[in-house]
């Protein structure tokens, strides 16, 4: 009991020192950790709902951006954060009880906490307005966000150590992001693709999760394509390799 409460205290002051190096020490900094993907989210709205129709496929526009954009803001805000992470708080492990594992997990539980809550208030706004309905699945819709943000979170945390051991990588983050975009699944649902299509795109785990995201949403009001399991079974493998990787990575860093 008394190392979960060590390590919680641990994590709470690296999220707090997170929070004041990146945004000092004005009220705004720490509405702004919640207020950017609310923006992005926001605008991304407001343009295709102005240029596209109310409803595409039996889905109103706006419900299917909030159910695309905020798990795509999930994947970039955790990617982006943990870009030379460890390196740039290498100094930090010179403190006994910090590690590089504490390091990433409190960058990882910030990005995610502010995306959550930026979720809720957009979720709170659109649905009070009337421009999106209460889910249908509360529990499903849930799941799906939290089968996301773990698949995204363990993308990010296995990059973060790439980069730590190929500085090169880092190059390549944004690129990959980008080209990975158009078969991720924020623009699309599974069923609108043709069958071979289809085959081809759900081998790619992301699309699990936004399929599950918004069955969530939208219940038996569309078809939906995912498996809970092939979903959960890449993230535990991916996140297996990444804690692998990562346990080995201080000693790297220490002899480089």
């Amino acid at each position: 009991m008394q190392a979960i409460y060590r390590t919680g205290n641990i994590m709470y002051g690296l999220i707090i020192r997170d929070l004041m190096v990146r945004f000092g020490r004005q009220n705004i900094g720490f509405i702004w950790v919640v207020l950017e993907p609310m923006i992005l989210c926001s605008g991304v709205m407001t343009i295709w709902s102005l240029t596209k129709e109310p409803i595409v496929h039996g889905i109103p526009i706006i419900a299917f951006i909030v159910t695309g954009y905020m798990p795509l803001t999930v994947s970039r805000h955790f990617v982006s954060g943990m870009t030379a992470l460890v390196r740039n708080n290498f100094s930090l492990l010179y403190h006994s009880p910090i590690s590089h594992v504490h390091i990433i997990f409190a960058r990882l539980i910030l990005e995610f906490l502010s995306t959550t809550f930026a979720l809720l208030l957009i979720l709170f706004v659109v649905i009070t307005t009337g421009f999106v309905q209460v889910p249908v699945d509360l529990g499903l819709a849930l799941a799906g966000w939290l089968l996301a943000s773990w698949h995204f979170g363990a993308i990010a945390m296995l990059t973060s150590v790439l980069i730590e051991y190929w500085h090169p990588a880092e190059k390549f983050v944004q690129p990959w992001q980008y080209l990975q975009l158009p078969i991720s699944g924020v623009f699309f649902m599974v069923d609108w693709m043709p069958s071979y299509a289809q085959k081809l795109l759900l081998w790619n785990p992301t699309v699990h999760a936004y399929e599950m995201f918004r069955a969530g949403f939208f219940g038996a009001e569309i078809v939906t394509h995912y498996d809970v399991s092939f979903l959960v079974g890449t993230n535990i493998v991916i996140t297996l390799i990444a804690v692998l990787m990562v346990s080995s990575m201080r000693k790297f860093l220490e002899d480089g």
